[in-house]
């Protein structure tokens, strides 16, 4: 019907064109422009209506499509429910998808971030538990739910290069102890026992200590060494990351940095890994004001090599 309209229309447009454009050479010189608008107005008004007129004998059509010819409904997973008596409280593991079916082929409704407190109602047949989400019921994947609070993701402990790293990546999903200007005194007397607070199971460590007292290699292979027993066995793991290195500094030089991250890959005990954040800044290039601290930029490709190294371990 409407394309039939359309065309009608068309027609319209053109036969009045040509009709009025021979009216408009007909007029006499001194009539006004107003009176040619009229005119010509007038001429396709007409015209509208002799094709009109013409064309009251076309009728509506209704098409049947049969749902073979729409498109078949999405295919979605199938699953059922074991309700459980009781809401059981879990937590989130990860940042995760809530869905509004068992299934990664349902609608995402929503996302929880690591560590958020969800009731659980029960739980499907394919791995996925049933939430209470708002005001409605959905579903979270088994793997991203525990039944404790889990450990911080990612915990970074170190120096001013942690703060500052800190301040260019941001702490969504991650806890930093570090403080600036420190070494390992403090590493030992304060920051060893803030990691319980933060790491636990599941959590990815990473020290980065050494810049302030490249002198005390030996003491912090002893102090984690000590410690790497307790850490595994809270399910952290463990990475030390090798001091990078300086540009133009009076105080540390890069043949001094040298010889502390090779004692320390050496003789960490091998539950530690390491991350030769030394070289691939030698390599990538770095960009600093003072010789000892990064531009923002620096710390974040720091950072993303530091999470490729964990993820291909």
């Amino acid at each position: 019907m409407l394309s039939a309209f359309a065309g009608a229309f068309s027609v319209i447009g053109c036969l009045a064109a040509y009709a009025d454009r021979a009216r408009v050479e007909a007029y006499p010189a001194d009539i006004s422009g107003d009176e040619i608008v009229s005119a010509v107005a007038s001429s396709i008004d007409s015209a509208a209506e002799e094709v009109l007129a013409s064309s009251e004998d076309l009728s509506t059509e209704t098409i049947q499509v049969t749902s073979e010819e729409a498109g078949a409904t999405l295919e979605r997973t199938v699953f059922t429910v074991t309700e459980y008596e009781a809401p059981v409280t879990m937590y989130t593991s990860d940042t995760v998808n809530v869905r509004n079916g068992a299934g990664t082929d349902y609608d995402k409704i929503g996302k929880l971030k690591w560590g958020s407190e969800t009731q659980v109602t029960g739980e499907t047949d394919n791995g996925w538990y049933e939430v209470s989400y708002g005001d409605t019921t959905a579903f979270i994947i088994g793997d991203y739910m525990v039944t404790e609070l889990p450990g911080t993701p990612l915990v970074f402990v170190g120096d001013s290069r942690t703060v500052q790293m800190q301040m260019a990546v941001g702490s969504s999903d991650k806890a930093y102890i570090a403080k600036i200007g420190e070494g390992y005194s403090w590493f030992k007397n304060t920051a060893l026992s803030e990691i319980p607070s933060y790491a636990g199971p599941g959590t990815t460590m990473i020290i980065n200590f050494g810049v302030n007292d490249l002198a005390n290699a030996s003491k912090y292979i002893n102090l984690v060494n000590s410690n790497i027993d307790a850490w595994t066995e809270a399910g952290i793991t463990v990475y030390y990351a090798a001091v990078t290195p300086v540009g133009n500094c009076s105080s540390v030089s890069n043949a001094q940095i040298e010889s502390f991250n090779a004692r320390l890959q050496s003789e960490l005990d091998p539950r530690v890994q390491w991350i030769d954040g030394y070289t691939y800044l030698s390599q990538a290039g770095f960009s600093t004001s003072d010789g000892l601290h990064y531009n923002n930029d620096t710390y974040r490709s720091l950072y993303s090599y530091y999470m490729s190294v964990i993820s291909q371990a």
